[in-house]
């Protein structure tokens, strides 16, 4: 099995852009994940089985996470995400006041339920650049970087 799982929505493509620039960056470190789209209905539950949380959400509205997150978002508060490494990442639209807020909703989330979020929310405003493909693929290699860390650590005790 993966030690990671990425669970993301996108309504026009571009959560789902930077969620595949961020797999990539993955899978060039050397490692492999399982990626599930909301509209799979992935269970939440499925979270605890892995050391590795990826949450990825387009914001609807003034910063609203989008519906379709709404009952996997409840389900989280049924889980113990202690021991677990997480980052989120996410589109949105800089015209609102809450930029890109569904991200920092799902970070509020994984951190009440025990998750060690290790990196910065990652935000993109609307579509993604070539810069922002670049950046996300850093940030996946740096989710790596703090899942090697937690093995060495684990390894050498």
């Amino acid at each position: 099995m993966s030690e990671m799982i990425m669970i993301y929505a996108s309504m026009t493509g571009n959560t789902e852009e930077m969620a595949n620039a961020i797999a990539e960056g993955i899978r060039e470190s050397g490692k492999d994940l399982e990626i599930n789209d909301i509209f799979d209905n992935p269970s939440a539950s499925e979270l605890e089985k892995y050391d590795g949380i990826l949450l990825g959400s387009y914001t609807w509205g003034e910063g609203a996470l989008p519906d379709e997150f709404l009952d996997f978002y409840e389900e989280m508060d049924k889980l113990d995400l202690s021991g677990k490494k997480a980052v989120v990442f996410g589109s949105g639209d800089t015209v609102y006041e809450d930029f890109a807020g569904a991200v920092d909703i799902l970070i509020a989330k994984l951190q009440e339920r025990g998750a060690e979020v290790v990196l910065n929310g990652l935000k993109v405003d609307t579509s993604p650049s070539p810069e922002d493909i670049e950046q996300c693929k850093q940030f996946g290699s740096e989710f790596v970087n703090h899942l090697n860390q937690q093995e060495n650590c684990q390894i050498s005790k």
